[in-house]
Order: C-alpha cells, then sequence, then structure tokens
C-alpha cells in the first residue's frame, strides 16, 4: 500500500516522537532504574527477616518452616541464606558493581518464590525476572561502579 499524502507526515511525526523517545530513554537511565527498583523490592523482603542488622528473626525461620517450606534446605539455614542474599545484592546492584552476578542471583531467588512458594503470582515475577534478565544481559549502564571500574 502507498502512503497518501495524509499519511506521511503523520508517521513521520510519529517516527521521530519515537526517536527522541529512544535516545532519552537510554540503557543507562533503564539500567539505573532497573537497578534500583529490584534492589528495592528484594531489601525490603530481606529487612522483614532480620532484627537489628542482620540477626536473623524467629519469624523469618517459621515462614520458611510453616509457609515457604522450600524442598531440600532446611527451614533454618533457608532462611540465613534468603536474608543475606535480599541483602547483600541489593547492595551490589545499587552500586552497580557486579551486577550481572547480582541480577542472576536475585533472577534465581525469583524462580524459587515462583516455583516452589507463590506459583499464583507469576506476573509480578515476570516483571523482576523481565528487569533482572535485561541487567544480567546488558549490564549495569554508564551510571555504575561497573564501568567505572570496566568490569562490566
Amino acid at each position: 500500500m502507498t502512503p497518501t499524502a495524509t499519511t506521511t507526515p503523520w508517521r513521520a511525526r510519529w517516527s521521530s516522537m519515537a526517536h527522541l523517545l529512544e535516545r532519552l530513554c537510554s540503557h543507562h537511565l533503564i539500567a539505573l532504574a532497573g537497578r534500583l527498583g529490584m534492589a528495592a523490592v528484594f531489601w525490603q523482603s530481606g529487612r522483614t527477616k532480620v532484627d537489628g542488622w542482620l540477626t536473623v528473626n524467629d519469624s523469618a525461620i517459621d515462614l520458611f518452616r510453616t509457609e515457604y517450606q522450600l524442598p531440600l534446605l532446611p527451614p533454618e539455614l533457608a532462611a540465613h541464606l534468603a536474608a543475606y542474599a535480599e541483602h547483600l545484592f541489593p547492595l551490589l546492584l545499587v552500586l552497580g558493581l557486579c551486577t550481572r552476578l547480582s541480577a542472576l542471583a536475585l533472577l534465581g531467588m525469583t524462580l524459587v518464590i515462583q516455583v516452589f512458594v507463590y506459583p499464583q503470582a507469576w506476573p509480578t515475577h515476570l516483571v523482576w525476572a523481565t528487569v533482572l534478565l535485561c541487567l544480567a544481559g546488558r549490564g549495569a549502564g554508564g551510571l555504575s561502579l561497573d564501568r567505572w571500574l570496566r568490569i562490566d
């Protein structure tokens, strides 16, 4: 179909606007937003599992014993591993340090949560997985220690 005189200016304006948005939404900004967003989600979850700085509380252990019931891991070990991971990896994401590794670790946690704990929450976990896969695959972006240290 040949574009008519009335559709060509509209398409040109639309293309121009799309290119402008593409320039404004650089990977650097998208990666920063993804890093901060995912860090907040996991950090807040980690804070519910501890008293003080990093003392895993009894309610977290009980949660792993009664609700989460992960196979292969005793609840005490699972609660400690989750609490420490939910503090370490978000901190690394905020700094943009070891971003790909941190994103993969949190993606693994997301998959465990999806498969064994809350399978009905797949829309939320799909969003998390998308952001984490983007960070693992494309890196932390220019606003990161990874880039500054040239390890991205």
